[in-house]
């Protein structure tokens, strides 16, 4: 019966996919968008109204989201069938989409939050849904990290109030009084998208299982940020908000991409690519572009969502090693799972004519038509370069080197659940880009720029695949850990950033709380709050009684005497 349940739950996210994907083509071809108002409550004159944004944007991004968690519910029966606890994992996974699907379709502050905040709780649920000790230490940087951003929306929320409405859709005005929503819009979407300084939770969310990351880091929590910066762009590009934005972003892209070369985790790996794709996102969000953004948000999900199934095939085949140094020879083991991987990492570096290529290659070449500092182009352009290197370095130690890890057992393209679901990303890896930009871009003629402009992208592609390749092959790389320990520590420990965020977890939220907690709330705060005010209304009620009592025997000592003197006056 739990069995059942289940495939009910893939079979209702492949209905809601296809539901969603008919409104968006209706959409398309009337070019119309509707807002829903459904009254909750009404009471003396205040009501309280949910509100539901129907626009092309959120309709396809619902049906890509649904797509990918009907792919990956099917996966887990497969990947997860011994697992006793199956059915709650599947539930956790549905109420993760639906709080992504409630995010989507909401242009008030107040929904949002409920979803980013089921987002939050859920995705720390799944992290640590192992429950052993790395799990709960990822879980708890990922909670208190994406906390942050809670707070943020909260603050934003108080702040609307200024307006007379959570509708964003309504006030986006060239105001003063937007500038802090969009500081607080904007750091909250960095911490949900791992930009710098809130980047050392993604890699650590790994610790989840890889369905989990298959979802999570393709197209709903880390999405989610950039969706956000999507709707609420009207806002933060009025300001200088954007340019700071742009810069954080550029270097999250070259940090990441630095330190996926020197990772040899599998899986981490990937979580750095994502890193390094959401910081295109969000470059591409802070000069602009919103709609590239939006294409290569969706392109991302495809060939990101079949990267971590292909990771998880490999990892089972390697008796759940995920070291890559043990790895090789899944080629000849696994034909049709090579190709799966090899087409999935062929799209994130944006080879012609993956998904990837049509929405990445256009941001690109579009930046290249841009007047931009020379400083970020240089940072934008190495990181593309270090995107590709790692790509075919990954391809290199796990299809063409030889197997090191023995013994080896079970790696083969039996598991037709698992693969068979793959094929389904896997051709819209391939043909989802071409059809989606079709879709969006209609009256688009394209970047138009010289032949060695033009080439520029593609080149630098193959050069960074000729490096990946050298790199992965020269096995005396790895020499700046013994000739310069700390450069080669900053490199690969993402610029120490997990350190200081655990740091910071550790000394500004719980020692400095629990100081706080002793010292003032146990402390000062008891003696003069609570008990000292406990006490002081005791005391004066005592002297209130006191004086009352007085008075009362003062009252009698008058009465007595005034009875005596008209006693005597009246003898």
């Amino acid at each position: 019966m739990k069995s059942f349940s289940n495939y009910v739950f893939g079979f209702l996210l492949l209905v809601i996919s296809m539901f969603c994907f008919v409104i968006y083509v209706g959409l398309c071809l009337y070019k119309k968008s509707y807002l829903l108002d459904f009254e909750v409550v009404f009471f003396n004159s205040s009501e309280i109204s949910f509100f539901v944004l129907v626009d092309w944007m959120s309709t396809l991004f619902v049906s890509f989201v649904c797509l990918i968690s009907f792919v990956v519910v099917y996966y887990s029966k497969s990947y997860m069938g011994g697992d006793k606890t199956m059915s709650m994992f599947i539930f956790l996974i549905f109420c993760f989409v639906m709080s992504m699907m409630l995010l989507i379709i909401s242009p008030n502050l107040i929904s949002i939050l409920l979803g980013w905040d089921g987002l939050g709780l859920i995705s720390y649920c799944l992290v640590i849904y192992y429950q052993n000790m790395k799990s709960y230490n990822a879980g708890m940087l990922t909670a208190l990290t994406n906390r942050i951003g809670d707070v943020m929306i909260l603050l934003s929320i108080a702040w609307m109030m200024n307006f007379g409405s959570w509708n964003f859709s309504y006030y986006f005005f060239d105001d003063q009084m937007y500038l802090i929503i969009s500081l607080m819009i904007v750091v909250a979407a960095m911490t949900k998208s791992a930009q710098i300084p809130f980047s050392s939770w993604l890699p650590a969310a790994m610790a989840a299982p890889t369905p989990v990351s298959a979802l999570v880091h393709s197209s709903t929590l880390v999405t989610a940020g950039v969706y956000l910066l999507i709707r609420f762009s009207p806002v933060y590009l009025n300001f200088e908000v954007g340019k700071w934005l742009l810069v954080v972003s550029v270097l999250t892209m070259f940090m990441s991409g630095v330190g996926a070369i020197y990772e040899c985790d599998l899986k981490k790996i990937i979580a750095l690519s994502t890193l390094s794709q959401l910081g295109l996102m969000v470059s591409a969000l802070s000069i602009g572009l919103k709609e590239f953004a939006f294409f290569h948000l969706l392109s991302h999900a495809l060939f990101k969502s079949l990267l971590f199934m292909c990771a998880g095939y490999i990892i089972h085949g390697m008796n759940d090693s995920q070291d890559i140094r043990f790895m090789g020879s899944v080629v000849s083991q696994s034909p049709l799972l090579s190709v799966y991987f090899n087409i999935s990492n062929l799209s994130l570096c944006g080879m012609p004519f993956l998904s990837g290529f049509f929405s990445k290659d256009l941001i690109l070449e579009y930046i290249l038509f841009m007047d931009m500092n020379l400083f970020i182009y240089y940072l934008y352009f190495l990181s593309i370069i270090f995107t590709v290197v790692y790509s075919f370095r990954l391809v290199y130690y796990s299809m063409v080197d030889e197997l090191k890890l023995f013994p080896f057992l079970s790696f083969n393209d039996n598991d037709v659940i698992m693969l068979g679901f793959m094929t389904v990303m896997m051709l819209m890896t391939i043909f989802g880009g071409c059809f989606v930009s079709w879709m969006i871009f209609i009256d688009f003629s394209g970047v138009i720029l010289p032949i060695p402009l033009k080439t520029f992208v593609l080149n630098i592609c193959i050069v960074g695949g000729v490096a990946g390749l050298v790199i992965g092959g020269f096995k005396n790389f790895y020499f700046l850990k013994v000739k310069l320990v700390f450069f080669y520590n900053i490199l690969m420990e993402m610029w120490f950033l997990p350190y200081l965020s655990t740091f910071g977890i550790n000394w500004i939220s719980l020692k400095i709380g629990g100081l706080y907690s002793k010292v003032m709330d146990s402390g000062w705060g008891e003696y003069s709050g609570g008990q000292g005010l406990y006490k002081v209304l005791i005391k004066q009620s005592l002297m209130i009684h006191y004086i009352q009592l007085k008075n009362l025997f003062f009252m009698l000592y008058i009465y007595m005497l005034s009875f005596l003197f008209i006693y005597f006056f009246m003898n």
